[in-house]
């Protein structure tokens, strides 16, 4: 069973707005990595002052009085390296796409915030060291996920498919993020953030709930 969707062919506004500041911040810190540019302790300084730091909930005093408070957004535009950034914004594009075509643009950041916001407050309970930073997108990338496997279910629902069936539709993608979760913490050697995964997973999965999708695709 193949399903086709028609996007439109410039990649939307909203996609836009969150790929490039990604590919701009990352490009300037490899720069300044080679040298190119400023001084190799650019990235040191991008990371000190947006990524998503736990202990400064827990008292640190921050670089500055909003950081705190804005490390739940600035930390999901700040990536580990090139491999990091390609393979995210490739995610977003892809899943992006998918769920701007169900709900729309405005719907579509509104998950995509969320599950950012919610990936930080998961990381600052569960993860091991305080002191560890975090950056990266993927905690939006899951909550997109987690929306669009949702709404799958709904539309197995509503086809009157029997409770196998739709604990098959739900089963099988969460257990194939649960595995990528897995090798990547192991290839990665516990690098990866899989709580910040997770905090965007749950996130995105509640949002989409409450949210009526487009249900248009074709089926053949």
């Amino acid at each position: 069973m193949s399903h086709s969707q028609s996007y439109p062919g410039l990649l939307p506004l909203a996609l836009v707005l969150l790929v490039l500041p990604c590919a701009a911040i990352e490009l300037i810190l490899q720069a300044a990595d080679w040298g190119l540019v400023g001084t190799a302790h650019w990235r040191a300084l991008a990371y000190q002052f947006g990524a998503f730091w736990p202990d400064l909930l827990a008292g640190r005093h921050p670089n500055y009085e909003a950081q705190p408070v804005l490390m739940f957004l600035s930390y999901a535009f700040l990536h580990g390296g090139l491999v990091h950034l390609v393979v995210n914004m490739i995610t977003l594009v892809s899943l992006g796409n998918a769920v701007i075509y169900r709900v729309g643009p405005w719907r579509f950041m509104a998950i995509y915030a969320t599950s950012a916001i919610l990936g930080g407050v998961v990381f600052a309970l569960l993860a091991s060291s305080g002191f560890r930073p975090m950056v990266g997108a993927s905690g939006s990338l899951f909550g997109l996920a987690g929306a669009l496997i949702v709404w799958n279910v709904v539309l197995t629902v509503r086809q009157g498919a029997g409770i196998l069936l739709t604990a098959v539709n739900f089963a099988w993608p969460v257990g194939v993020l649960i595995l990528l979760n897995v090798v990547m913490y192991v290839g990665t050697d516990g690098a990866v953030a899989w709580e910040t995964h997770l905090g965007g997973f749950l996130a995105g999965a509640v949002m989409a709930v409450f949210m009526t999708p487009r249900m248009g695709a074709s089926e053949g």
